[in-house]
């Protein structure tokens, strides 16, 4: 068996092809998420992504008195502004040199979850005193995302070999989250030991980035970096440690940096969103993932707890951070 690949595959033919179709699909994400990652071709209007882009590129172009007005406390980076030189790889000693806008579908004052998760379901603080009518932009692109995850998730269910919509119900009114991350230009860092983000591996099931502006991801395969560079017109979605947890390992997380490369000029964008189920689901291992061959490896334990710890360890925690 030759080295795992990233692999190219198209969504709408998982959505609307024939049997054959469909099982081919099927068989290329499992075959990529070997690697943690895939490519997907989707049907995401490319100039909502394009106005997305400028829209927040403004927002981080604004004087920093101006983004500060958005800082959420008590949030642990789940909503708002965070700045720079916060957020830490967990298996980092320094932070990373980037600045992040974070934002999540609001919920009614009413709700469960908003009120035993505060930090997670607070109203959504998006810069609209400074970028009139960016919060619908982003909101919209907010829901987009998630339901582009939420059919790529189907395809990982049939993989699994559990009914296709296995992962609904978990998404619905899930933590999901949309974050809008700037990476200036490295010439500008204040030492050499920062990069824009250390290796690590994402917390959630699945995560999806449309587009980013520069080069800069890397995957790490068999223990080499490999840089990520999907075709025109693809989203890359890698797995997180929360699909790790409910597949027995059978499905890895994708790890992975952004480093600038040597001599590599200016700044970059990306959005990204992750993908996560409701806090008070529990990360059980699936049936089908359990066999003598992969026997049960991890505990059950519930979303909610397992970000919560992941917070602390990448320095969100706000009163309790693991790096000054």
């Amino acid at each position: 068996m030759g080295e795992p690949a990233i692999l190219d595959v198209d969504l709408l033919a998982f959505e609307n092809g024939d049997a054959s179709a469909r099982a081919a699909v099927v068989d290329g994400v499992t075959q990529s998420l070997r690697t943690g990652f895939v490519y997907v071709e989707h049907d995401l209007s490319v100039d909502m992504i394009d106005e997305v882009y400028g829209q927040l590129e403004a927002f981080f172009t604004l004087p920093q008195e101006n983004k500060d007005a958005y800082v959420v406390p008590g949030s642990n980076g789940q909503s708002g502004y965070t700045g720079l030189l916060v957020e830490t790889a967990a298996i980092a000693d320094v932070p990373d040199w980037k600045e992040m806008l974070n934002w999540g579908a609001p919920l009614g004052a009413g709700h469960p979850l908003r009120a035993k998760y505060p930090h997670r379901y607070g109203p959504p603080t998006l810069p609209e005193a400074d970028l009139p009518g960016i919060n619908d932009l982003l909101l919209h692109f907010h829901e987009t995302i998630a339901d582009l995850q939420a059919r790529v998730l189907r395809i990982i269910a049939v993989g699994l070999g559990v009914d296709e919509r296995f992962f609904d119900d978990m998404l619905v009114d899930g933590a999901t989250l949309t974050r809008a991350i700037h990476y200036p230009a490295m010439e500008n860092a204040p030492g050499e030991q920062h990069v824009w983000a250390g290796e690590h591996a994402d917390i959630n099931l699945i995560t999806a980035l449309p587009r980013a502006t520069a080069a800069g991801l890397q995957v790490k395969v068999d223990g080499d970096w490999i840089d990520a560079a999907p075709p025109d017109g693809r989203a890359i979605i890698n797995t997180g440690l929360m699909l790790e947890r409910l597949t027995n390992g059978v499905i890895p997380p994708g790890i992975h940096q952004v480093v600038s490369s040597p001599g590599q000029q200016g700044d970059r964008y990306s959005v990204v969103q992750f993908a996560h189920p409701t806090p008070w689901t529990m990360l059980e291992p699936i049936g089908t993932c359990v066999t003598p061959e992969t026997p049960l490896r991890y505990p059950t334990i519930s979303a909610a707890d397992a970000l919560d710890k992941v917070l602390w360890e990448i320095n969100l925690v706000e009163d309790g951070r693991r790096v000054d």
